[in-house]
């Protein structure tokens, strides 16, 4: 058995729980395992330097503090918009997901209504686990050749 590096492509089976609140946010158990390949950043850089080193077979438990995960929540993603701006066809309603254009590149990014107001709707396009410190369980189950 050899022990996987950068550059190795893994599947992993994980659960993803908050830290401080014991809650499941994400587990890969009643699907495939994920794939990725280690060193291409596709995954939150303490994720995968908790499957550096593991042999297939190895599991690990690893918290990672938010910096290593989503990053802090950054009050300049918080934006307040008139309901005249969204289109006519959306009802703003507190946790819905929208995708806005960004001005410079016109990249989509996700925001989530965190409040409607009588003439205002905000906005919040951080990460739902920006601030927030993640314990994963995982599981190497293969190496891919």
């Amino acid at each position: 058995m050899s022990k996987v590096k950068d550059g190795d492509t893994v599947k992993v089976h994980y659960t993803g729980t908050l830290t401080e609140e014991g809650t499941v946010f994400d587990s890969s158990e009643d699907r495939e395992p994920l794939e990725f390949t280690l060193g291409e950043g596709q995954l939150i850089p303490g994720f995968e330097q908790a499957v550096i080193g593991m042999e297939v077979g190895d599991d690990t438990t690893v918290e990672i503090d938010s910096e290593d995960a989503y990053g802090q929540r950054r009050e300049d993603l918080e934006l307040e918009v008139s309901k005249s701006d969204l289109p006519d066809n959306i009802d703003p309603q507190v946790g819905m997901q929208l995708q806005m254009q960004q001005q410079e590149n016109g990249q989509a990014i996700p925001v989530q209504i965190t409040a409607v107001e009588d003439e205002l709707v905000k906005l919040d396009a951080n990460h739902p686990l920006a601030g927030k410190d993640l314990t994963f369980e995982i599981e190497l189950v293969e190496k891919v050749d």
